[in-house]
C-alpha cells in the first residue's frame, strides 16, 4: 500500500512576518496600556525637556526584541530606545515601542506600538497597534493593508480646500515655531487641521481615509517605517516636500488627487515664511 505524500505549503515570509509582527504589536501594547493604567513610577528626557520616555517604552522595547531574537536569531534590530543588532539574515526590525509617549504619560489615545520588518528594498511587512481603540494596522509588500483584518483604502477627496490634513511637531522649540508660522498659511487653504502626537497612527489614519493628507518633519525611522507600507498599500502616495522619495526628514502622504497640491502648497507656505526667518 502506498501512502500519498501530502505536499508542504509554505507560507511567504512576507505574510508569516505580517502575523508575527501584528501578534507582537498587540502584545506590547496590550502590556503598556496595562501599565499605563497601573501609573508610570519612572519618566526621562532625552533629546529635549519635551522628549519623554518612560519605563513601559523600555519594557516594550526589550520584550519585544526578546521574541524577535528568539525566533529569528540571524535578524538585525534597531529600536529607538537603544537597541541595535547587525543580524546576518538580511533581514531588520525598526521597532517603535511606543509611538506617541506624550501621549501615553498624559493618558490620551493615540499612542501605539510600530513594528516594521526591511529588507534591501524597504520595509516588507508591517504592524501598527493603537491600544485605546484596539485597532490593529498591518500590511504585506504587495498585499494590501487592514485594520482588524478588514481591507482599507486611503480616501477619495480630489479638492484640498475639502480635505482634512494631519501634522505633527518638532521636539525642539525653535523648529516648532516655524512649523506654526507655515501652518498659518496652510489653515486658510484646507478643511482643518489635526495634530494628534503619533507618528505612525496618523499614517495609518490616511491609510484609512480617516484623515486625507499627513506631513511631517524631523522623524525617527521606527516612526516610519512600518507606517509608510500601511499607507502605501492602502493606496496613498508617499514622498518628501520635493516629490522625491519618502524619508523620516520629510514626510508627506495622501492620496493620488491630493499629494501635489499639497505639496505646492506646503512651498508657497515655507516661501513666505522664509521671507520673514529663514526655516532651519
Amino acid at each position: 500500500m502506498t501512502t500519498a505524500r501530502v505536499p508542504i505549503v509554505r507560507v511567504p515570509v512576507g505574510a508569516e512576518l505580517r502575523g508575527f509582527a501584528g501578534d507582537l504589536a498587540r502584545r506590547a501594547g496590550q502590556m503598556i496600556a496595562a501599565g499605563r493604567r497601573t501609573g508610570i513610577d519612572t519618566v526621562d528626557i532625552k533629546s529635549s525637556a519635551t522628549d519623554l520616555v518612560t519605563e513601559f517604552d523600555r519594557r516594550s522595547e526589550q520584550m519585544i526584541v526578546a521574541e524577535i531574537r528568539r525566533e529569528r536569531p540571524g535578524d538585525g534590530i534597531v529600536g529607538e530606545e537603544g537597541t541595535a543588532d547587525t543580524g546576518t539574515s538580511g533581514v531588520h526590525w525598526l521597532i517603535d515601542p511606543i509611538d506617541g509617549t506624550t501621549n501615553f504619560f498624559y493618558g490620551l489615545p493615540g499612542y501605539n506600538v510600530s513594528i516594521a520588518a526591511c529588507d534591501e528594498f524597504g520595509t516588507f511587512a508591517a504592524a501598527v497597534y493603537v491600544p485605546a481603540t484596539n485597532e490593529l494596522f498591518t500590511a504585506e509588500r504587495g498585499m494590501g493593508a487592514t485594520v482588524n483584518d478588514e481591507p482599507i483604502r486611503c480616501s477619495t477627496t480630489t479638492d484640498l480646500a475639502t480635505a482634512l490634513v494631519a501634522t505633527g511637531f518638532s521636539y525642539s522649540a525653535a523648529n516648532r515655531r516655524l512649523q506654526l508660522a507655515r501652518l498659518q498659511h496652510i489653515i486658510g487653504e484646507v478643511r482643518d487641521i489635526r495634530r494628534m502626537g503619533a507618528a505612525a497612527a496618523d499614517l495609518c489614519s490616511v491609510a484609512a481615509g480617516r484623515v486625507d493628507v499627513y506631513f511631517e518633519e524631523h522623524l525617527g525611522p521606527w516612526d516610519l517605517a512600518a507606517g509608510q507600507l500601511i499607507a502605501a498599500e492602502a493606496g496613498c502616495v508617499l514622498g518628501d516636500f520635493n516629490g522625491d522619495a519618502v524619508r523620516p526628514a520629510q514626510v508627506l502622504v495622501a492620496n493620488s488627487s491630493l499629494f501635489e497640491p499639497m505639496r505646492a502648497l506646503i512651498g508657497v507656505a515655507d516661501q513666505r515664511v522664509a521671507t520673514v526667518r529663514p526655516l532651519g
